[in-house]
């Protein structure tokens, strides 16, 4: 992986275009914000640093926001896709239902979604997916201090390159969403199950401050959490996981 020098300039698949941040600017804060403000569908910011891989991808929907949200999937499985073709053959890559990414089952970075605020049932105008990957670990001189949590480098990832692993990850994203377009949801959920992680063991996990815990049953058709507690099962919507977005 490049330590002195960053990918200056990324190719895009068609309908995508890059904006490139540096410093502590947050692409996926820019991009709600920008998408806020009209900017085209397909707009991906991003900003590669030594340490970390951080991007979002603005999309506009045209649908509800039950309908829009597996787009998240398509994007999960779309990076799945993008390092399991750029790293070596032993790293796995997997996803928690709340968007933690999971390499070789320790937490490497997350997804993250937010949308436009929209009444029940309208169309959404913007949806926004972001994606937060460490690259080294935080203390290059003492790897391994935390087993749980990873980063490329740990895993044998150190000569990928983050700017073509942001171009494959849309040139994916690109081809799932396709699909789902032409084929419906069904090869989406049937390529996404196999990677989600502890279907149908006990999970426990934080969304906006809020614990949760049980057996984590299944899904239903729109990639909500079946999660039994006891003797009650409750669904737990995809949309549980939106951000508030735009706030620079």
């Amino acid at each position: 992986m490049p330590k002195d020098e960053m990918t200056p300039e990324l190719t895009f698949p068609p309908l995508f275009q890059g904006e490139a941040l540096s410093g502590a600017a947050d692409p996926f804060a820019k991009a709600c914000t920008q998408a806020l403000l009209g900017c085209e569908s397909g707009t991906v910011i991003y900003n590669i640093t030594p340490d970390v891989l951080k991007a979002a991808i603005v999309f506009a929907p045209e649908a509800p926001l039950v309908e829009a949200l597996p787009v998240l999937i398509a994007c999960e499985v779309g990076f799945q896709n993008a390092l399991g073709a750029l790293a070596p053959p032993e790293v796995s890559v997997h996803f928690r239902w709340d968007g933690e990414v999971l390499v070789n089952n320790a937490r490497c970075g997350r997804m993250r979604v937010a949308s436009g605020e929209v009444a029940k049932g309208a169309e959404l105008d913007w949806i926004v997916v972001g994606l937060e990957l460490p690259l080294l670990p935080p203390d290059p001189e003492t790897p391994g201090l935390t087993p749980d949590q990873t980063c490329l480098f740990e895993e044998g990832c150190a000569d990928l390159d983050p700017g073509h692993l942001l171009e494959a990850w849309t040139r994916h994203t690109l081809v799932w969403i396709n699909r789902w377009a032409d084929e419906g949801l069904r090869p989406l959920s049937a390529e996404w199950r196999p990677l989600v992680d502890k279907m149908g063991e006990e999970v426990e996990f934080t969304v906006k401050d809020t614990a949760y815990s049980g057996t984590f049953m299944g899904i239903d058709e729109n990639f909500g959490m079946l999660l039994r507690q006891g003797e009650d099962t409750r669904l737990l919507p995809l949309s549980l996981l939106l951000e508030q977005g735009g706030e620079a």
